[in-house]
């Protein structure tokens, strides 16, 4: 089976909490009804269903800059963190494994 496109969310130069939200809906292409704030992005990660059918063996979304942001704003780095972990742990429940790649790492289950 073929490895699915990731979509990337690339965080180089965030500078706020503000900028963050803003590029994950950019990036990931959340909907407008997306609240930005750390509530919506966990449900809006929860959903996906506006990214389609999900592929067999699941979806990958890369992120770039995340080194960069652990540095910059390392409070909202935890809780991006936090919630990209709940995300995933909610995809594996349904049967459908997220996958997060953070920089160059070669694709793993973000738990």
């Amino acid at each position: 089976m073929t490895e699915p496109a990731p979509h990337r969310l690339d965080l180089t130069g965030v500078r706020d909490r503000d900028a963050l939200l803003r590029r994950c809906a950019e990036d990931l292409g959340f909907p407008d009804y997306f609240g930005h704030n750390w509530d919506a992005l966990d449900d809006c990660l929860r959903d996906l269903m506006w990214w389609g059918e999900p592929p067999a063996v699941g979806w990958v979304i890369a992120v770039r800059g995340w080194d960069e942001l652990c540095r910059e704003l390392p409070e909202s780095a935890r809780v991006l963190g936090e919630i990209l972990a709940d995300a995933a742990t909610h995809w594996r429940n349904q049967g459908v494994p997220l996958t997060v790649t953070l920089d160059d790492d070669e694709p793993r289950p973000h738990h």
